[in-house]
């Protein structure tokens, strides 16, 4: 049940019966522009012509909005070559596969309306090889998928209400088909497997090449048995409360597993490499922490066969939400997002007028960040830190991504930490309304996510600092901005990932420009580069009535930290067509930063994605 909560960054959604296309304000002139230094004073564009006020009025950002996430029935099962429509592919790209995860179906036919996060699975492929590239795409045929599309592929009928919907054309009240797997957030290419992973169960594996669905893969299974590879570390709490929550667990587990069809454990979509040691790391917690005053995390890590080499697991007496973490060599890192047991919520829910989802709330009574830094090995343990108790970041913040962390000497015989992350403000974050959901009109509302109120809301880079004395105490704890020169909301922090878990220099995300009026803060419209040894940054923008997703960095061979290409999806919504662009990450800033944009047909434009993979052949 846990959200996305890369807050402003996955989409919207849009009700097959209305056709936003007849509501559509004329395209904008076509360009793309670089910056080399932006400042969040920069004034935002005010439109001048009377083409260009249309195109950036409220009617216009709100079709635009909900375009983005428009339902793609079609699948691309063998592979079709791609336009080079601008530029051209280099010739030291390497030969890979950038797969992008994300939802696909929204509408079904029978008047219900899902929210993005719980849209069906697709997955989209781009293959690189010779001299072009190709295009595939299909749907993850997970058990939810298969029951809700007949087989025929000619209608939709959705009975799952998903954590965060509300049907229209189905059963609301007595309907218990809540975790709906539909294996949509991120996607891994990992000892020979493709996995598309979801935050609630287990991931779902595909053929690499084909993008046939092969079937769950049992990933916590491997590690069942694990003997001496694991680890099980719990702070006591006082005997009778800590009895009490034992007991809740015991009598919540058979209702959740047997009436809601929740795994006991559930797989988080986020996941780490370790470039150094060849490691796959991936973290799960319980289904009834979501209910209760204490946490379960178990860290899994696997060598380059899928193979266990170790699992630790440690018990929080904190009530936490986690969409995404960190580790370094001796630590894995937890920002903790702390959550509450909504009653009000819970009850609307159960009536099937709210998603389930409202049964639960952002916990603001703390106006600080616990950060959990836990022991990854018995030496780190050793230091004599009590891990159960997090150090407090200095600001209220709800974390979102993180694009890096690592840790090295203080030079004072202690260890400094470093985390290169987003966050945004507790008063921003809403469980069901995010992305602007609204299940009465079947449409989203862009206006949640460009909350005219202080940027300081919204999701923002930023660098935490960790310092640690000799025996593990924390001996301070900052955070700021990642760059001063960049102030305007950002998500979807990337490193070039041969740095992941060293000290890097770079950052990359996606950002927003400012340029639309009515849509200033989200969809994002641009690739920011951070430097963050000096705090400068530069900019790409796709100019108009555009917008792009993740950045993914992949590196092109050479020793230096940005000589690589950024890779993106752009979504053209005047056009209704969607392009692969490849930036060289040296020149972003520049005008000459595009090196080619590849066009998907048009007939196979898809909605906006997730998570991204590069995998190298």
């Amino acid at each position: 049940m846990s959200p996305h909560t890369i807050a402003a960054t996955h989409a919207v959604v849009h009700h097959h019966h209305h056709d936003p296309r007849r509501h559509r304000a004329p395209p904008l002139r076509r360009c793309s522009r670089g910056v080399r230094a932006v400042r969040a004073s920069a004034a935002t564009a005010t439109p001048t012509s009377g083409a260009a006020a249309a195109a950036d009025s409220p009617s216009a950002a709100f079709w635009d909005y909900n375009l983005l996430f428009r339902s793609q029935r079609a699948e691309c099962r063998d592979p079709v070559a791609l336009r080079v429509a601008e530029g051209a592919i280099p010739p030291d790209f390497p030969a890979g596969t950038y797969y992008l995860a994300g939802p696909g179906m929204f509408a079904d036919d029978h008047g219900s309306t899902v929210h993005p996060l719980d849209g069906h699975g697709y997955l989209r492929a781009f293959r690189f090889g010779g001299a072009g590239a190709s295009y595939s795409a299909r749907y993850v045929e997970t058990a939810a998928k298969r029951e809700e599309h007949d087989a025929g592929g000619a209608s939709w009928r959705f009975t799952h209400r998903g954590p965060f919907s509300v049907l229209q054309g189905g059963a609301r009240v007595g309907n218990v088909k809540v975790m709906k797997n539909v294996a949509n957030t991120s996607v891994l290419r990992w000892g020979g497997r493709l996995l598309c992973l979801w935050e609630g169960g287990e991931p779902y594996e595909l053929h690499p090449r084909t993008l046939e669905t092969l079937g769950p893969f049992d990933i916590l299974g491997l590690g069942a048995g694990a003997g001496d590879a694991a680890a099980h570390h719990r702070r006591r709490r006082p005997w009778l409360q800590e009895a009490g929550i034992d007991v809740a667990a015991r009598l919540l587990r058979p209702v959740l597993s047997g009436v809601f069809r929740m795994p006991a454990r559930r797989l988080l979509a986020h996941y780490k490499i370790d470039p150094e040691r060849n490691r796959l790391l991936m973290v799960a917690c319980n289904a009834e922490d979501m209910l209760l005053p204490r946490s379960n995390f178990t860290f899994y890590e696997f060598d380059a066969d899928f193979a266990l080499v170790q699992r630790r697991e440690f018990v929080l007496p904190d009530h936490l939400m986690i969409h995404d973490w960190a580790f370094t060599d001796s630590h894995y890192v937890l920002l903790g997002n702390r959550i509450k047991l909504d009653v009000p919520g819970s009850l609307l829910a159960l009536t099937g007028t709210h998603p389930m989802i409202a049964a639960l709330a952002v916990d603001p009574s703390r106006q600080s960040t616990p950060v959990y830094l836990l022991p990854r090995s018995p030496e780190a343990e050793a230091g004599g830190r009590d891990w159960s108790v997090p150090v407090e970041a200095p600001p209220q913040m709800w974390s979102m991504h993180v694009g890096n962390a690592f840790e090295g000497p203080d030079g004072r015989g202690g260890t400094t930490l470093r985390l290169h992350m987003s966050g945004c403000s507790y008063r921003w974050f809403h469980f069901h309304r995010m992305f602007g959901y609204n299940w009465m009109n079947k449409k989203l509302d862009p206006a949640f996510m460009n909350v005219a109120k202080g940027r300081e809301w919204l999701p923002r880079l930023v660098q935490v600092s960790i310092d640690l004395d000799k025996g593990g105490a924390c001996r301070g704890c900052s955070v700021r901005r990642l760059s001063d020169q960049w102030t305007r909301p950002a998500d979807f922090p990337a490193i070039n990932p041969s740095f992941a878990n060293r000290r890097n220099r770079f950052v990359y995300a996606g950002a927003a420009s400012g340029s639309r009026r009515f849509l200033p803060f989200f969809p994002f419209d641009s690739v920011v580069k951070v430097d963050v040894s000096d705090g400068s940054a530069r900019l790409w923008s796709a100019a108009g009535r555009k917008f792009v997703g993740e950045p993914v960095f992949v590196p092109a061979g050479g020793r230096e930290e940005d000589d690589g290409y950024v890779l993106l999806a752009e979504y053209a919504v005047s056009d209704h067509r969607c392009h692969l662009v490849m930036l060289d990450a040296r020149k972003i800033g520049e005008r000459n930063a595009v090196v080619a944009k590849l066009e998907v047909p048009k007939h196979l434009t898809f909605p906006m994605g997730f998570h991204g993979f590069w995998a190298d052949e």
